[in-house]
């Protein structure tokens, strides 16, 4: 009777302990699969955020994506009589999506240069005379898709209480507003009113112009395909209204 009795809690305590070392397991098992579950929803959510990322960045203007430009690119090859597929064009939709980026930066934001001026009077001297800056600029007409090219000729007069322009922001300016599909006549206009709206309203410089001569291919290269330059000008206060201030610059391009 007492064998028996030592039996039952022989086996008693044996399935006691198998319980609780099943039951450990078993935790153990279901804490394994609830951390193997949140990391799938951990990986799921950062591919989800990887893929809109990737695909923001292959969009450029109105959402449409890289593959469709090119494919575009690849469909207008095939119209001249091309073959797209042929070695030296192979690579060439993707160098033109690639170039479209630098070419026509204007349309973005982020490229918008940062105009830094300063205190006119600060160093101890106020400059009240004319100011010039001279250079290139290169852009894209936006009638045929050809480039435009030339030299530019800009001049300020200070307010002798305001703000003074880092002439080399003005290269800037005029680099990133002739970046995207222009007209000549409008590129003057754009980077006049950009570089006055930098220099505040308290005290807005006197005067401002700006004189551009380019060489459009759409007229050396195709229809009239005439040699010759184009002239435009944009002029504000002192230098629309002072003969004799206008004078003064014009006289230094013709220099």
């Amino acid at each position: 009777m007492f064998a028996k009795q030592v039996c039952r809690w022989q086996n008693y305590i044996f399935y006691l302990f198998y319980d609780i070392i099943i039951s450990f397991f078993l935790s153990k098992v279901l804490l394994i699969w609830h951390i193997v579950v949140i990391l799938r929803l951990i990986i799921g959510i950062y591919a989800v955020i990887f893929t809109q990322k990737s695909m923001n960045k292959e969009q450029i203007q109105n959402g449409v994506s890289e593959d469709v430009v090119k494919e575009s690119i690849r469909n207008i090859f095939k119209y001249i009589g091309e073959d797209p597929d042929r070695l030296g064009l192979q690579g060439t939709p993707d160098r033109i999506v690639r170039m479209f980026g630098e070419i026509f930066r204007g349309y973005k934001d982020e490229a918008k240069p940062t105009i830094t001026v300063f205190q006119n009077g600060a160093d101890g001297l106020v400059y009240d005379g004319l100011i010039i800056d001279s250079g290139t600029f290169y852009s894209c007409c936006e009638h045929h898709m050809m480039p435009f090219f030339g030299n530019y000729w800009f001049a300020y007069l200070p307010h002798p209480k305001g703000k003074i322009l880092g002439i080399s922001k003005v290269g800037r300016v005029i680099d990133y507003c002739a970046a995207k599909l222009q007209v000549q006549e409008r590129l003057t206009r754009d980077v006049v009113e950009m570089l006055t709206e930098a220099l505040g309203t308290e005290y807005p410089p006197l005067g401002m112009a700006l004189v551009m001569k380019g060489t459009h291919l759409c007229k050396t290269m195709r229809g009239a395909r005439k040699d010759g330059m184009m002239t435009s000008s944009y002029l504000t206060g002192k230098f629309k209204s002072n003969a004799a201030l206008r004078s003064e610059f014009l006289k230094m391009i013709d220099k």
